[in-house]
């Protein structure tokens, strides 16, 4: 039996907490009590310079910095459920998160959205040489089409065709609308509510030509024109010189649902064997200092288990400005240059290895494309209101994507996700300026996928849809609630953007882009100013006396006549281009074939359901538009969240706070209509009876229980849940298996998450005065303040590998680490001994 000697808590608690082999743990312990030490302090150091021998690194030693002396071989550690990274990662203690960077200029032009001021800009260009020679010099040399054919010109034909077919079919539907009026249209109230009429079934009209092409396309199952249309110039091997950036802009997200989605579509690029065309890029705008540690210890254990060192990328700006955009236009300065296509990725998007190197093959076939968009299918979520939302766009979505294509054919849309870009001419001309004004609608761009879009196809390259393309995955938001703080930011977006509707040089296409966009949203103030007035005409016919002469000097009187016959009609008519689309595309899997939509008869059945869901919520996304518009106008400011990747419920008292005006408009509506003319109860009883219902509407819809019984039942099934691809069920299983997320004051008190932050950390800044002050602020401030420490100078500390190190040793040898960390993960069996204030007696 030994004589009895002394560990200090501190140094007994941090061995435990290093992910080591009983007998290493043992043996720095035997170390440590071979020589005494006054405090635990000293024997922490002892202990760091012990660790620090186990992997040997060139690390300068700094008396104030103790720790990080042991933190490269503190980096390489694996923690529990976890792969340690390679010896030849970070031999310095230095992660490389991200490759060298190569310098690229993005500069934006300034826009000109006033239409006098660019005619008087265009007036001087034309006698200034140099301007003529700037004009000359932005244009790009842009390759021929290898396919051969003007899909120009067919484009241009199919949109005029569509412009006719839509005039001429409104043009008759507002005649019958007159026709049903009392007065025939010549009443000031009447024509009011003629020219709103006009305006909603012009859009509903263009909805049904859109999905009736769709339909013909997906039917007929080719178009010469399209981007896939030639599948001999996509075969082949990708060339070496198509080098392919995959960039996922991030901000405060679920990080083991990122990387579980980014981890899935890594391995699929490797199955198909074209791994090493493409590298991959985390781009971080998080804010919240927890999700930004968990981010780092998440892409460590990512690069570690699928050996992605130099190949998998993160970068956390500093400086967040103009969100989404701003992130991807950090990158294309940074490391643009050093790929010639990009493609992005959202939070929640998964790609198939095929399906990626597909979109390289279009690219390398089609020389003038500059995006070309991929149609992502929804999948992932269980609340049946998800479940309806997927079921939708899965089997109604691919008729109006077909049809988009049809009409649009290199003059498309970009989604800003699931798309590939050529970045060379990204670069060149889609940076993007903020627009000019003041209030809600001006400042740095919302939506800029749309504009990013025109302005590639201002700069003469193509934008496309491969809507035929499989592969592309995303999720929707698992209830209406979340939906509609999304649309909220979607909407002050897309106002925003028609301010460039006027820019110089921007497509037709693309112009009549940023009217159906501002239309997504306006349409629902116009269809409840529709209402509204359709509730006042009926309101002066009922208590005002008739006028029989409503014109002057008008010799014979219009006496008032209703035609109920007429009226029936035209809303037959209007329900049936509505829903005729929804009919086309089940009638289209009928044909094709139902199995993996849950059969036939399951199929029809979800199709009806989904329709009366549908006309419930109608009305009630029709007032939050509604209030979205106006409170864009009057400059109301929004909360720009990241929507949540679980399937979240919504709760009663959160549903009464948001629909209860709703319901309570819906009944008092009902009441004026009924005591009005109770005949005329029946035209407007879906839209006050889905108002009076939304509160229990919006919490049953977001019910789990409720979507798994449809899911058991076989309804709204779709083919990616009965024949999950290899990527999705990936996700699904790394992300139920990911380790716990680790926290900020891991970072300070783990040895391995702190010795990552430390490696991930950029701020290095020489020992001048006024920076050595600066840190010892930090420092002090950090040790006084505690948990306690404002979020601002957690970020601070993130970005700082001196003062995080520092912390770390002074954490543990002033006893704080269970201040920091109250129950710290244990990573070897057995529960720490708590802190106490002696020493331990070790035998």
């Amino acid at each position: 039996m030994t004589d009895t000697v002394h560990l200090f808590p501190a140094c007994e608690h941090y061995l435990r907490q290093l992910p080591i082999e009983a007998g290493v743990r043992d043996q720095l312990r035997d170390q440590l009590l071979a020589v005494p030490y006054a405090d635990a302090a000293a024997q922490l150091q002892a202990l760091h310079r012990q660790l620090a021998a186990l992997q040997p690194a060139v690390v300068a030693q700094d008396p104030r910095d103790p720790a990080a002396v042991s933190q490269p071989w503190r980096l390489h550690q694996a923690p529990a459920g976890e792969s340690p990274l390679p010896a030849a990662v970070a031999v310095d203690g230095v992660l490389p998160l991200a490759p060298p960077i190569l310098r690229s200029a993005m500069v934006p032009e300034p826009w000109v959205t006033s239409p006098f001021k660019r005619g008087w800009m265009g007036l001087k260009s034309l006698w200034s040489k140099k301007e003529q020679a700037r004009k000359r010099d932005e244009k790009d040399p842009i390759p021929p089409d290898p396919r051969g054919g003007n899909w120009r010109r067919a484009g241009s034909i199919r949109r005029l065709a569509l412009l006719l077919m839509t005039v001429l079919q409104t043009g008759v539907a507002t005649m019958y609308m007159a026709q049903t009026m009392p007065y025939q249209g010549r009443h000031w109230l009447e024509m009011v509510t003629l020219v709103f009429f006009v305006l909603l079934f012009a859009w509903i009209s263009v909805g049904f030509w859109t999905a009736l092409m769709g339909f013909w396309q997906l039917l007929i199952g080719r178009d010469r024109y399209s981007i896939s249309a030639h599948q001999g110039l996509m075969e082949g091997p990708i060339d070496s010189e198509a080098r392919t950036a995959l960039v996922m802009p991030i901000a405060n997200e679920d990080v083991r649902r990122v990387f579980a989605g980014l981890r899935a579509t890594y391995e699929s690029v490797e199955r198909s064997g074209n791994l090493d065309r493409f590298d991959f890029f985390v781009l971080s705008d998080s804010g919240d200092p927890d999700i930004a540690t968990a981010e780092l210890g998440a892409w460590r254990n990512l690069v570690s288990t699928v050996q992605g060192a130099g190949r998998i990328f993160y970068r956390r700006r500093r400086r967040r400005v103009k969100r989404k955009s701003g992130n991807i236009d950090d990158f294309c300065r940074r490391w643009g240059a050093h790929y010639k296509y990009m493609i992005v990725l959202d939070a929640d998007s998964v790609m198939s290895g095929d399906c990626l190197s597909t979109l390289v093959r279009m690219m390398e076939a089609n020389p003038g494309a500059g995006i070309i968009q991929s149609a992502p299918r929804a999948s992932g979520r269980d609340t049946f209101y998800a479940r309806v939302q997927q079921f939708a766009t899965r089997v109604y979505g691919p008729l109006f994507t077909a049809g988009l294509h049809f009409w649009q054919l290199g003059e498309s849309h970009y989604w800003g996700h699931n798309a590939i870009i050529r970045l060379a001419p990204f670069i060149r001309h889609c940076a993007l300026a903020p627009l000019p004004g003041k209030g809600a609608l001006s400042g740095a761009i919302l939506s800029h996928d749309f504009v990013e879009a025109a302005l590639m196809r201002r700069a003469g390259w193509g934008v496309w849809i491969a809507y035929d393309l499989p592969g592309s995955y995303e999720e929707l938001p698992p209830n209406l609630l979340d939906e509609l703080k999304r649309d909220r930011r979607w909407c002050q977006g897309n106002l925003m953007n028609f301010k460039l509707f006027f820019v110089k040089g921007m497509h037709p296409v693309h112009r009549a882009v940023f009217l159906t966009g501002v239309m997504s949203y306006m349409s629902a103030p116009l269809w409840f100013t529709f209402l509204m007035l359709s509730t006042a005409l009926l309101a002066v016919h009922t208590l005002i006396v008739p006028t029989y002469f409503t014109q002057p000097h008008q010799l014979m009187p219009i006496w008032p006549q209703w035609h109920p016959g007429r009226a029936v009609a035209l809303f037959s008519t209007t329900a049936a281009l509505l829903f005729a689309p929804k009919v086309l595309a089940v009638l289209r899997l009928w044909i094709k074939g139902s199995r993996n939509y849950g059969g036939a008869a399951r199929l029809g059945l979800s199709m009806l359901i989904e329709m009366l869901f549908s006309m419930l919520l109608a009305p009630v996304r029709m007032l939050f538009h509604t209030k979205f518009v106006n409170a864009a106008f009057l400059g109301w400011s929004i909360v720009w969240k990241s929507p949540p990747r679980d399937d979240s419920q919504t709760h009663w008292g959160e549903a009464f706070r948001r629909h209860g005006l709703q319901s309570l408009l819906g009944v008092l509506w009902a009441i004026l209509i009924y005591k009005l003319n109770p005949d005329f109860l029946g035209w407007m009883l879906p839209i006050v009876v889905s108002l009076a219902l939304s509160v229990p509407v919006s919490v049953y819809s977001s019910r789990v229980s409720f979507g798994r019984g449809c899911k058991r039942a076989g309804l709204f099934l779709i083919p990616e849940e009965i024949h999950p691809p290899a990527e999705l069920s990936d996700t699904f299983r790394y992300n139920r298996e990911a380790p716990a997320d680790r926290g900020f004051a891991d970072a300070l008190v783990d040895p391995v998450v702190n010795a990552v932050a430390r490696g991930a950390a950029r701020a290095r800044h020489r020992d001048t005065p006024i920076q050595v002050a600066a840190r010892q602020r930090r420092f002090e401030a950090a040790l006084a303040k505690g948990p306690a420490l404002p979020e601002a100078q957690r970020l601070q500390l993130l970005s700082d590998p001196e003062v995080l190190s520092r912390l770390h040793y002074a954490v543990w040898a002033e006893n704080q680490a269970a201040v920091w960390a109250p129950e710290p993960a244990e990573v070897t069996a057995g529960a720490a001994a708590p802190l106490e204030s002696g020493p331990v007696a070790v035998s």
